[in-house]
């Protein structure tokens, strides 16, 4: 392999398996299902976008900045499209809304696991988390945060897997309409990191996704946004050499293995695994971002695979599919935030994918932070990205 092509490679490795880490999965914490525990969830599922039950946050759970504060338990598509549901929080400022209601903000999340116990609204934000969300708040938006449909609720939540997490976050919005509360039909997705690429994903599919519930998708804010994911996956195998990257290569490959094989049974991913890998996937169904890096800290990603994943015919299009980052059919606006010392999503991937925006007569806007890394972008962006978003829901 050139050092060129390993430098490529090493950068699509980069971000696909350094994607945000919330600082509160490094500790242990305890859930808290707020009084609705659904992960045992066997009622009937109303269409999607139907809130099914809300209860009150507790508090040691909402956010700095919010007023009151709701877990919620809402209909949605999974992906053997079919019904399903999903939790969430609903965050709305302090105080009276305004004429017409709050404006909404989707938040989409980065990486925490698969499991139930990594369910974000039954755990504590992370302090980051705490403060860019309050400031949406203190903007006067409300906040819903999808925990997407797997996490604290029945099934596998289908990481990465574009489609299907942009019908989590979009009926995500719609159920939060049905719960009464003063909310605007107005709103836009945040999204960070993993969580970036599926804002992008979900704001391609908005308004398509939400068509007929009389909301109005106005645009999307992403930093540190992974593109592409799906050329790199094509790769794996049991010969590609890649510097050390580290354990947590290992839990992102174990995730990746465990939510494809389970949305695409007929490909046989199992095949092409060797023990570790299989038992790496099988732990990955459960066991959350930090203790399964502990766990696979021994292993590579080479060593989970016994031969190509791309000696399965038809990989390349079903991982497409799966993960593509769409780059066309954008309706509203984009903002794309880059921090120049991001090392966990290298700018690189990011700005490739701004240039096919562009390319493809998309409308977005690109910011640039020279001295930010992954997670500083976050609160460096809001000076650019809250404009961007009072300018879009007042267009």
């Amino acid at each position: 392999m050139s050092a060129l092509k390993r430098l490529q490679v090493l950068s699509i490795m980069m971000l696909l398996f350094t994607l945000l880490i919330p600082p509160a999965l490094g500790q242990a914490a305890t859930l808290n299902w707020s009084g609705l525990d659904a992960r045992f969830y066997d009622g009937p599922i109303p269409p999607p976008g139907t809130t099914i039950e809300s209860v009150p946050l507790d508090p040691a759970l909402s956010l700095t900045g919010a007023g009151p504060a709701y877990r919620v338990l809402y209909s949605t598509v999974d992906q053997h499209d079919q019904p399903a549901v999903s939790t969430g929080a609903v965050f709305l400022p302090p105080g009276p809304a305004p004429e017409g209601g709050f404006p909404v903000i989707a938040w989409a999340h980065g990486t925490v696991g698969l499991g139930d116990d990594c369910t974000p609204s039954a755990l504590p934000r992370s302090p980051r988390d705490d403060e860019y969300l309050s400031h949406w708040l203190n903007q006067g938006y409300a906040v819903v945060a999808s925990d997407y449909a797997g996490l604290g609720t029945p099934g596998l939540m289908s990481y990465l897997n574009s489609v299907t997490t942009a019908h989590g976050v979009v009926d995500s919005v719609i159920a939060a309409h049905d719960m009464g509360l003063p909310l605007s039909p107005e709103w836009a997705i945040v999204g960070q990191s993993q969580g970036g690429g599926a804002a992008v994903a979900s704001a391609r599919w908005a308004t398509e996704f939400s068509a007929g519930t009389g909301l109005d998708y106005r645009g999307v804010v992403a930093t540190g946004t992974p593109a592409n994911i799906d050329n790199f996956v094509r790769q794996a195998g049991p010969a590609l050499q890649l510097p050390e990257l580290g354990p947590v290569a290992n839990a992102y490959t174990a995730y990746i293995l465990a939510a494809f094989r389970e949305a695409r049974p007929d490909l046989d991913i199992n095949s092409v695994l060797t023990p570790e890998g299989l038992a790496a996937a099988e732990r990955a169904e459960t066991v959350c971002v930090r203790p399964l890096t502990d766990e696979l800290a021994d292993l590579n990603p080479a060593a989970f695979f016994s031969a190509p994943l791309s000696s399965i015919p038809g990989m390349a299009d079903a991982l497409y599919e799966y993960m593509g980052t769409p780059s066309t059919g954008f309706d509203r606006p984009l903002f794309l935030g880059v921090g120049l010392l991001d090392r966990d999503v290298p700018p690189a991937s990011t700005l490739a994918f701004y240039d096919q925006l562009v390319a493809n007569n998309q409308n977005v806007t690109l910011r640039i932070y020279p001295e930010e890394d992954h997670s500083g972008t976050v609160l460096a962006s809001m000076a650019d990205s809250t404009p961007f978003l009072r300018s879009v829901f007042a267009g």
